[in-house]
């Protein structure tokens, strides 16, 4: 999977998560997520990662969700999934409105991530920078492959599959212990 990723923060991923290339640590986040999904060739997906602070998630969250606070990060899927149709499916059939004429790859949508909270989170939960990072953009990931967490049953397949893509990576909870 590809990711283009913009940082308008003072965050720094080698240093605060141990993440020397952010687009390359989210690809294979985005690799393992997929691969969760049975899609064989992850490289034919992208999507756009932003690290941004409070103010600038909360004020997209007031004019994307009516919501006038900060939160962890948003998703803004680029594909509709209301005819049932997995994101496997949509990769091996993709719709031309979905996909970049000049590489071919089909564009899943873009994510909001507030490394303030990344950085607050971790501490709250007792694990690493790394762990908080990575477990906000597997979520975000299943938003752009169409689950969401309305419901208790639709929030535990989420919680389940995120777990499952951090334990594939060997992205652990206790501070420290992460390998992936």
């Amino acid at each position: 999977m590809i990711f283009c990723v913009e940082n308008d923060t003072d965050f720094d991923p080698a240093a605060e998560a141990g993440i020397a290339d952010v687009a390359a640590f989210s690809a294979m986040v985005g690799d393992e997520a997929l691969a969760l999904e049975g899609v064989v060739d992850p490289s034919g997906a992208e999507a756009a990662l932003y690290l941004v602070g409070n103010d600038a998630i909360r004020e997209l969250n007031l004019i994307h969700r009516n919501i006038n606070e900060p939160t962890d990060v948003l998703s803004f899927p680029n594909i509709d999934y209301s005819d049932g149709h997995t994101v496997r499916e949509r990769m091996e059939a993709p719709d031309p409105d979905c996909t970049d004429p000049e590489t071919g790859r089909i564009l899943l949508g873009d994510i909001v991530i507030n490394t303030e909270r990344v950085r607050s989170q971790a501490e709250t939960y007792g694990h690493s920078v790394r762990r908080e990072f990575a477990f906000l953009l597997a979520h975000s990931l299943f938003h752009l492959f169409g689950y969401d967490h309305l419901s208790e049953q639709e929030a535990a397949v989420m919680e389940q599959k995120q777990e499952q893509v951090l334990a594939g990576l060997k992205i652990m909870r206790e501070k420290g212990a992460d390998i992936g």
